[in-house]
């Protein structure tokens, strides 16, 4: 039984997903803005307001706690960077957007951004 178990297992076993996860964390942060489908989107939301949350404070804690979630230093410097443009956001600080069906196999799709 699944009780108190909400997340989503986005087809893939346990080590694939944490894999895919940090995939999309790390291109977010680099590009500012993903089109994925929906369900991954919404996956990968609140972990990335923690880690924008986190990137406020740039101890060196909180850099390796960064490193460790995302996996590349250059993907930190910008969720930092990020962090700095949101200084007196108290959250909220990316936005999805649903698109159009994907057309091979009518995926929903969203687009996921920085605010």
């Amino acid at each position: 039984m699944r009780h108190h178990n909400a997340n989503r297992k986005l087809g893939r076993k346990k080590n694939q997903r944490v894999a895919l996860k940090r995939s999309l964390l790390r291109s977010l942060a680099l590009r500012g803005r993903i089109q994925t489908t929906e369900a991954r989107a919404k996956e990968i939301r609140p972990l990335m307001e923690k880690l924008v949350t986190r990137g406020k404070n740039p101890t060196l804690a909180n850099r390796r706690m960064l490193i460790s979630a995302v996996g590349d230093a250059g993907a930190v410097n910008k969720i930092i960077a990020a962090a700095d443009t949101h200084k007196e956001r108290a959250g909220g600080y990316l936005r999805i957007t649903k698109l159009v069906q994907r057309r091979g196999d009518a995926a929903k799709m969203a687009l996921i951004e920085f605010v």
